[in-house]
């Protein structure tokens, strides 16, 4: 099983050029990874295209996609809202979303190489991650994905960032953040929502309306 989602992952970013252009949108492109946000509506799908890099997926909608292997085995795959796969470069499959009715859309973060060492925290604060409340989806040697939801009347600890992060937003609400002088940033938050965040900062989280929950990949 494991070796069709590393395939379906592939083919989410290495296929995006065969597929109907609206399908993958790049929105993030930087020295740590290139970020693409991918639907496919029912029927779509692409020919078989090996991955050059490694990646990791976030499903915001689920449904079912079926991946061929180049031996020709094929079989269908479900995925849920919150699903967290890291794709391993090299894998190699055909795919097709077979849903009935149902788009599948994925936050498909292509990790480029040269990982960069975390900063030393010499803060007095501690680091992001982890913090109280929060669940670990997935590790390995090159990144972390946190889960975590904001409550109302519950702000986080003021931390520090130690490691780039993107934060894959999962409900809307807005934010406040407030670093130690003081100064507040409010943010407004929404379903699907990416974004790509620098290390080196210090700041807190308050949630100020809504709802808000969000996978976070912290780069090591």
């Amino acid at each position: 099983m494991l070796g069709f989602v590393s395939c379906f992952a592939a083919l989410l970013l290495q296929s995006l050029p065969t597929v109907p252009s609206e399908a993958g949108r790049l929105i993030i492109d930087n020295a740590q990874f290139a970020v693409w946000d991918v639907t496919l509506g029912p029927g779509e799908g692409s020919a078989a295209q090996t991955r050059a890099r490694n990646a990791v997926i976030v499903y915001l909608d689920g449904g079912v996609v079926r991946m061929t292997s180049a031996d020709g085995a094929s079989q269908a795959m479900t995925y849920e809202p919150g699903d967290v796969v890291f794709d391993g470069r090299g894998a190699a499959a055909a795919r097709q979303n077979v849903s009935e009715n149902d788009t599948v859309r994925a936050v498909v973060i292509d990790l480029k190489d040269g990982p960069v060492s975390p900063l030393p925290n010499t803060s007095g604060y501690p680091n992001a991650f982890p913090r109280p409340g929060v669940r670990r989806a997935f590790e390995n040697d090159r990144l972390v994905v946190w889960d975590y939801t904001w409550i109302s009347g519950m702000p986080t600890p003021t931390h520090f960032h130690d490691k780039y992060v993107v934060v894959v937003y999962l409900e809307d609400g807005v934010l406040e953040s407030r670093t130690p002088d003081g100064t507040v940033a409010v943010n407004e938050v929404f379903f699907g929502r990416t974004t790509a965040n620098p290390r080196n900062r210090i700041h807190s989280e308050a949630l100020v309306s809504g709802r808000a929950r969000a996978l976070i990949l912290e780069m090591k």
